[in-house]
């Protein structure tokens, strides 16, 4: 128990940052380049550090005019030259973020995300974050040999969200920003209406620092079962948590107790389909976002009752998987399971359908399959059938687009309809993974924080997951690292 609270009247810094994601790193690069004196505080202790983007792909949603566009952003890929990548445009990005939220989105946050996600990667890069196009995530290869992109998110970093996350600690320490680790921040310190420090423990002491600015970039609360009841609704303590182990909603709490409102939609989150059964399943380092299982679109998921509960196709893997967790929270024992034959089994992306001790069924025969599953064989079989027997082969396959080959049974499956017929069969158990939460504390487009009439709080900012407002039920993947990157160049570039 810390009973020796340390105060101090002067300011250890020119600006705190609270957090060390994407998102509070941005911020205090931002910060930091003005001229401003920086410290950044972060829960983790070093060999943690990162919050949910290290657990991340890497992926960046950006508008551009195409490969040519990006070549000055991307790292040289020998592939290039014979690779095409769509050009995404604002209005493609708006419009996605709109379809996805339908329409529950902050409008004037979506248009500035949209305006200043490329510019802002291509100042990260300046100073020295590494960027790439992702072929194994987002192209496919052409029979010609070449690979097509699609989807809309091309850009990822180089090694990941662990290159992303060890690229911004170098950063800061070239530019002289102090970071400091194990710092537990549970308060905010206000005077005369301002925020002008923070509560802190470390080092077995609690101590007051102060500062002109406070930027609060410390995550949501999706490591927390007992807020995820509250607010996701009562299931939702038992998902599987993806990332950090660090966000239990801490600061959210600290910003409401000084009259922050709350901000964006406080019930839903991103959650997606999770490896069910591989031991060690939660806040893994070493696996991060291999745990995910995203080839979905190709097969076809089932519950333990043997039935699809959910359009595989229904639309791009990006502007769907974000949502299908809660989905799979909902079915009988919070499982399900995805399905592919041996003709689809060599398009699973490699990364995850590879990974070490994955969870993988496989069977010679749909009824062998289900067995292993312990689901019914004579259900699956049925399903299986009547999936197979309704598909519209008169169209093409074209996993690169929108091909509208349908598989016409309840629910349907849009796109990308398959025949689960040749063994050997595959079955990958899934759970619900929660990413992070879509409901924070209310702030404008520079971030600066809201009480509940609307105004400003002096002193206060906020980026990253703590920033309500952008999503809602959904969103497309991608928009999370580049709203920290937008917001949090803001919030810094004000502090």
């Amino acid at each position: 128990m810390t009973t020796n609270v340390q105060e101090t009247s002067a300011n250890v810094a020119d600006v705190i940052v609270v957090g060390g994601g994407n998102a509070a790193f941005t911020a205090a690069h931002a910060a930091v380049t003005r001229g401003r004196k920086v410290l950044l505080l972060e829960k983790a202790p070093r060999d943690q550090f990162g919050g949910n983007s290290y657990y991340t792909a890497g992926a960046t949603r950006i508008a551009h005019n195409g490969l040519e566009d990006l070549q000055d952003l991307v790292e040289f890929d020998e592939r290039h030259p014979v690779s095409e990548v769509p050009p995404y445009t604002a209005a493609d990005y708006a419009g996605d973020i709109t379809k996805v939220t339908e329409g529950r989105n902050d409008k004037e946050m979506t248009e500035v995300l949209v305006k200043e996600a490329a510019p802002g990667l291509r100042w990260l890069k300046s100073l020295g974050l590494k960027y790439r196009l992702m072929y194994e995530r987002q192209a496919y290869e052409t029979p010609e040999g070449g690979y097509l992109f699609w989807g809309g998110l091309h850009v990822g970093n180089v090694d990941g969200g662990e290159g992303l996350m060890k690229d911004h600690l170098a950063v800061a320490e070239k530019l002289g920003t102090e970071v400091r680790f194990e710092q537990d921040v549970y308060g905010l310190i206000v005077e005369n209406g301002k925020v002008v420090g923070v509560k802190v423990r470390a080092n077995g002491e609690e101590q007051e620092l102060r500062a002109e600015s406070v930027i609060l970039g410390a995550g949501g609360f999706e490591s927390s079962p007992k807020w995820r009841q509250e607010h996701l609704g009562e299931g939702w303590q038992n998902a599987k948590v993806r990332g950090t182990p660090f966000n239990n909603g801490e600061m959210l709490a600290a910003g409401l107790e000084i009259g922050a409102a709350k901000g964006g939609d406080w019930s839903t989150c991103h959650s997606v389909q999770w490896d069910a059964l591989t031991p060690n399943n939660e806040s893994n380092r070493e696996l991060t976002n291999r745990l995910t299982r995203q080839s979905y679109p190709l097969g076809i998921i089932v519950n333990n009752r043997g039935e699809r509960f959910l359009d595989e196709g229904a639309d791009f893997r990006n502007l769907t998987y974000a949502k299908y967790g809660k989905v799979i929270l909902q079915q009988p024992d919070s499982i399900a399971y995805q399905v592919f034959d041996a003709s689809l089994r060599p398009m699973l992306r490699a990364e995850e359908y590879e990974m070490p001790e994955i969870s993988e069924v496989i069977a010679d025969t749909i009824e062998e399959l289900a067995q292993k599953i312990n689901v019914d064989p004579a259900a699956l079989s049925k399903t299986v059938s009547e999936f197979n027997a309704s598909i519209d082969t008169s169209i093409a396959y074209d996993p690169n687009v929108l091909d509208g080959r349908a598989a016409k049974v309840t629910p349907p499956k849009s796109n990308w309809a398959n025949p689960i017929e040749t063994g050997p069969f595959y079955a990958y158990p899934v759970t619900c993974g929660i990413t992070f939460t879509f409901g924070g504390l209310k702030g404008n487009t520079d971030g600066q924080v809201l009480n509940e009439d609307g105004e400003i709080i002096p002193g206060l900012f906020v980026c990253g997951e703590m920033l309500g407002g952008l999503f809602s039920a959904n969103y497309p993947g991608g928009s999370g690292l580049a709203a920290g990157v937008v917001f949090g160049r803001r919030a810094g570039n004000l502090a």
